[in-house]
């Protein structure tokens, strides 16, 4: 296999500062948030960013032979491709690079609310833990996971959820062979399940999660977002939750709207 050439790598922001060592073994990495010279990045040839992350149009401007912008990200919704790609410069993604982080993630929400361990340090905080102010909260052993989506996060996340002997459900527009029932559509799935976590892709499933499909995971649902916000109306999950329709919601994602 051949070894990549020595490249000028450019990082866009500090928040992928923890990158630098590994790449300072085989390239010259210039730091955008301290060399600020235009003439540091005369020569760079890789850009790389973070989908979160803006691409300002001075940076890009001063780096004639950049050729490829890496996004450490999955995904790379906020930069504009066409516009790269148009003037010869190639965008990648890191396809799978934080699955089973996300799927941790996801995981530690629901242990969060489940097990009311938040609910229970505050009352331990307040001095309230014993008598009457103690909780008598639920076992994940047979509680109801319905999975929206069943990629490499889903079926990382039912993995974990099989673990704690939770019964794990899913649904997606394709059937494909898993350990784990698929329910026939997306209301079947929420009505079934007590906790409905979403990890579907982005691709045309805006809204998916809106006022049906809270309404029929009912006042106990908990919901889980770990993919992208706009495939939750957010509005729904707001007026659910004010109206006691929704026991609780993690969104750990939120539509850019």
């Amino acid at each position: 296999m051949r070894s990549l050439p020595n490249l000028k790598v450019v990082l866009a922001s500090s928040a992928l500062k923890a990158l630098e060592p590994a790449l300072r073994t085989s390239h010259d990495v210039i730091s955008a948030w301290t060399d600020q010279a235009p003439a540091v990045y005369a020569d760079a040839q890789v850009l790389v960013t973070a989908d979160d992350i803006p691409l300002e149009r001075d940076l890009l401007t001063m780096m004639p032979k950049l050729r490829l912008v890496a996004c450490a990200t999955r995904e790379y919704d906020a930069i504009d491709v066409d516009a790269l790609t148009g003037d010869g410069i190639d965008v990648v993604g890191a396809e799978h690079v934080n699955d089973e982080d996300v799927a941790d993630h996801a995981l530690g929400a629901i242990l969060m609310h489940w097990r009311a361990i938040l609910a229970g340090s505050r009352l331990l905080a307040a001095g309230r833990w014993s008598g009457d102010g103690r909780l008598v909260n639920r076992s994940m052993i047979g509680a109801r996971l319905g999975i929206v989506g069943l990629g490499q996060i889903g079926t990382a996340l039912a993995c974990r959820a099989s673990a704690l002997r939770m019964d794990v459900g899913w649904w997606a527009p394709r059937k494909k062979p898993t350990p784990w029932p698929r329910k026939s559509d997306l209301l079947a799935l929420a009505q079934w399940s007590d906790v409905l976590a979403v990890t579907a892709r982005p691709d045309g499933n805006d809204d998916m999660i809106g006022h049906a499909a809270l309404d029929a995971l009912g006042e106990h649902g908990f919901l889980v977002n770990v993919s992208r916000g706009r495939l939750v109306d957010e509005d729904a999950p707001i007026a659910s939750l004010k109206e006691g329709r929704l026991e609780g919601a993690a969104l750990d994602v939120f539509s850019r709207n």
